[in-house]
């Protein structure tokens, strides 16, 4: 075998045997690449495709964001039109969920309409136009990791960093940034539930991107408890449009305004970290982030005037369908609320419908749970604290299921920060 770029190269013109190529996956599941193995092997899937290319009057305001998901997870969805907001440029490539609920692009389609599937001209145009758009990742790009990543998932492999790392990255690199923030986060309900493990990706993925000349940040966070109140496709959605109107919870916003913060001055618009969070937060309350999504609903094939009013909102994306159920839940504890289990909600949510089990597999968008309640919140026992949103009969393991994932304390609970630490 020559080196890492002609192996690449060889996977992706189909001249090596699917055996091939995952014996040698499992030699680096078994054991690792050094840095310099892993910059070879990213810079080669890079390279696989095609790349885009911006204009040099504004390529250096060209920027993305990566999570590893969670529970709640929908950063993205309000951060992207933020940043258009404040000035930068934001072609946001983004995937399908495996597993509790869907992903960027499973939230986005909860909208009536809208289009993941833009073309790589499409894609520029828009941007160029508009400055965001959000979308799934074309046949052109990165087509190494498409191959490489299947195979990973029918062989065991995907738990490896530098496998993790190339994948991820590459494909942000291909998408011409100038910076990049990685929300890395860990804890019962992620991807990598120990911190250890998380801060080993999140120093990976940084030191590979930062060499491949992307200024990039990793942040680890919290992802025990849900993040924001709604947990589901639709019911995100709707959750993403009141941050972006100022009105989200506390917790989401503030992911939104530091990662947004990181990127625009890393790419030069703001003086601080500290301002650009300024800036961003000012954007939610303006109206400016809002009227950037609307725009962005239009470009892609949405009706920007279902999110005008409330009531529209939640008819547009079968909130009210007369089939959907909603089953109310009432405490049974008393105390102030100092857990909620992200993973408990998480398993009641992907039985609803919110996720899938298999790539390719069918989610429903409508269902999902929103908690009334959150954490360092007092509750009584009777007080409403959660709906379930579902299409089929709720039974009572569910029920008796979500009331497990709330604990209490007679103790005053401090609302801690879900960020835990800045990698560079």
């Amino acid at each position: 075998m020559g080196s890492i770029s002609e192996f690449i190269d060889e996977v992706v013109s189909d001249k090596l045997e699917d055996d091939v190529v995952i014996e040698w996956l499992k030699k680096i599941f078994a054991d690792g690449l050094n840095d310099a193995q892993t910059i070879e092997l990213t810079k080669s899937m890079r390279d696989s495709g095609e790349k885009l290319e911006w204009p040099a009057e504004w390529a250096n305001l060209v920027v993305d964001k990566h999570s590893t998901g969670g529970v709640g997870d929908k950063v993205s969805i309000p951060l992207a039109p933020a940043l258009a907001a404040c000035g930068l440029k934001v072609p946001m490539i983004s995937g399908r969920g495996l597993g509790h609920t869907g992903g960027t692009l499973d939230k986005l389609e909860s909208i009536p309409e809208f289009r993941v599937d833009l073309s790589v001209a499409e894609l520029s145009q828009q941007i160029e136009k508009i400055g965001v758009a959000m979308v799934g990742q074309t046949n052109d790009l990165v087509p190494a990791d498409r191959r490489l990543y299947a195979l990973r998932d029918v062989t065991g492999t995907i738990a490896s960093i530098p496998l993790i790392t190339s994948s991820i990255v590459s494909k942000k690199a291909a998408e011409g940034l100038t910076a990049l923030v990685i929300d890395v986060k860990f804890g019962r309900a992620a991807f990598m539930v120990e911190r250890a493990e998380a801060t080993k990706l999140a120093r990976s993925m940084s030191a590979v991107a930062n060499a491949l000349g992307i200024q990039t940040t990793s942040i680890l966070s919290d992802m025990n408890s849900p993040l924001g109140c709604a947990v589901g496709n639709a019911l995100e959605i709707v959750e993403s449009v009141e941050t972006l109107c100022g009105r989200g919870p506390l917790d989401l916003e503030e992911l939104v305004c530091v990662q947004g913060g990181v990127l625009l001055h890393s790419a030069g618009i703001a003086t601080d970290e500290n301002h650009g969070a300024v800036m961003i937060h000012d954007s939610l309350n303006d109206g400016s982030a809002f009227n950037k999504f609307l725009e962005m609903v239009e470009y892609q094939g949405g009706n920007a005037d279902d999110f005008l009013t409330d009531a529209t909102l939640y008819t547009a994306l079968g909130l009210l369908d007369s089939n959907l159920n909603t089953t109310e839940i009432f405490a049974e504890i008393s105390g102030n609320i100092c857990d909620i289990d992200a993973m408990i909600i998480a398993d009641i949510c992907l039985n609803l419908g919110t996720g899938r089990n298999s790539l390719g597999g069918e989610i429903d968008h409508r269902v999902g749970i929103i908690l009334e309640k959150q954490i360092g919140e007092l509750i009584e026992i009777g007080d409403h604290w959660a709906t379930i949103y579902h299409s089929n009969e709720l039974d009572e393991e569910k029920i008796k299921s979500i009331q497990s994932s709330l604990r209490t304390t007679n103790d005053n609970v401090e609302i801690e920060s879900r960020i835990v630490e800045m990698i560079r």
